[in-house]
């Protein structure tokens, strides 16, 4: 079992707690989507469960507490994909999603042909083929991204954090990362905790979503009972309108207080009165 549990745990940033007492339960195999305005402490409780960041409390994994795990054994265990990724530069693509794979090298040893397995499915469902030589600093930030996702995911790690990770996406690769994590998540029953600014994605991809508010975990269920719109308005201080798909699926979308008349378009007919046929004596 690979259940991920956070107990009374509080992160603090020097003196300043950014995280507060915060209890969380992610079960085996599930997707649980943290949502919260920037600063509200997503990406801390992220790092805490990844071990780079101290904290107060507990959080276990599979029933064992993560500061007991030696650095090799927890990055068996947990993979993050971080919000602001720091590479090697001057490394490709292949090289870097192969480090993935350092968790299982034996010291002093090589990568075995299964790692470079590991690896070339990866490259393979990330559609990173034609990236494979390019070097991580000649990348876009939509490519790059992908780089990253890859690494986390040759880990095989069966937690796996993501940290905003469809940021620089564009809505084909959006579509295409969600998709690959949740049968991920299937075929794997891998644990997935993702913080995400995204409400409409966390809707639909979320088993359980968690509002984060100032350092606080402030609401969590399924997205039916969190999500409405005074909920979303508290949290995220905006203006929401929550409603459903075709499929039934929610969708979350900005609402405007009001609409200001459009102007004539310019362009468009113009309308013209058409000539009187008054008789004048």
């Amino acid at each position: 079992m690979t259940d991920l549990a956070v107990r009374g745990v509080t992160v603090r940033r020097g003196r300043r707690p950014v995280l507060v007492d915060a209890e969380l339960a992610v079960a085996s195999g599930t997707w649980t989507v943290l949502l919260g305005p920037n600063g509200a402490g997503k990406s801390s409780l992220l790092r805490a469960v990844v071990g780079l960041s101290p904290y107060v409390g507990s959080i276990t994994v599979g029933g064992t507490e993560v500061r007991t795990f030696t650095r090799r054994a927890l990055a068996r265990t947990v993979a993050l994909v971080p919000q602001q990724p720091q590479v090697p530069t001057d490394m490709t693509v292949a090289e870097y999603v192969l480090l993935g794979r350092t968790p299982f090298v034996p010291l002093l040893g090589v990568e075995s042909a299964a790692d470079h397995g590991a690896v070339c499915a990866v490259i393979d469902r990330l559609d990173l083929g034609a990236l494979v030589s390019r070097r991580l600093g000649h990348l876009s930030g939509g490519e790059l991204q992908r780089a990253v996702l890859g690494r986390a995911l040759a880990q095989e790690a069966p937690v796996l954090l993501l940290d905003e990770p469809t940021t620089s996406l564009d809505l084909g690769h959006v579509q295409q990362v969600m998709e690959l994590v949740d049968e991920l998540r299937v075929e794997r029953r891998l644990t997935v905790l993702a913080a995400m600014h995204d409400l409409t994605l966390a809707a639909q991809y979320g088993d359980r979503v968690a509002l984060v508010e100032a350092g606080r975990l402030v609401a969590q269920g399924t997205p039916d009972d969190v999500l409405d719109d005074a909920t979303v308005g508290r949290v995220l201080g905006a203006r929401v309108h929550v409603g459903r798909d075709d499929a039934g699926g929610l969708v979350i979308v900005p609402s405007r207080a009001g609409r200001r008349s459009t102007p004539a378009d310019p362009s468009g007919p113009v309308q013209t009165t058409p000539p009187s046929t008054e008789v004048v004596p």
